[in-house]
């Protein structure tokens, strides 16, 4: 399997069980090695007391973007550590886009930052992401397709 492809089976096996993206209504629309972008509508039910979107939320797409990014190998991965910088609010109806970027990849650790946009291609937040590899573990057997 080329590297293309295993990155695209990798995304439909993590989004089979993936609850929290299936609630917030997160696809994810380009995935290849060390890459992902995923997206969610800003809906009612995602607002805070001020009318905008959960900061929280937002973070959580980003993270999504990440955890997609850094499984792409077929290598299980999960996060170690992140920060989100807030830069501008979204509100009701807003696209939202978040491309996950590998900036290093060394050992069993990664680097991926990821930006967050609306619609209008306004820069929303930007969100830096850790990650540890799991050793020799991977997200499925790709003897059994």
């Amino acid at each position: 399997m080329d590297a293309q492809a295993l990155a695209e089976k990798v995304r439909d096996v993590m989004l089979a069980d993936d609850a929290a993206s299936r609630m917030l209504g997160l696809q994810i629309i380009e995935i290849a090695p060390g890459r992902a972008v995923a997206t969610m509508t800003v809906r009612a039910d995602m607002l805070n007391g001020f009318g905008i979107c959960h900061g929280g939320l937002i973070a959580t797409l980003a993270d999504s973007a990440f955890a997609f990014a850094c499984n792409s190998r077929n290598a299980l991965t999960v996060a170690s550590g992140f920060g989100i910088d807030i830069l501008k609010s979204a509100r009701l109806g807003d696209a939202l886009t978040a491309t996950a970027t590998e900036t290093s990849l060394a050992g069993r650790t990664g680097l991926y930052d990821i930006t967050v946009t609306n619609q209008h291609g306004d820069l929303i937040a930007v969100f830096r992401g850790r990650s540890h590899r799991l050793g020799e573990r991977r997200v499925f057997d790709e003897g059994n397709p």
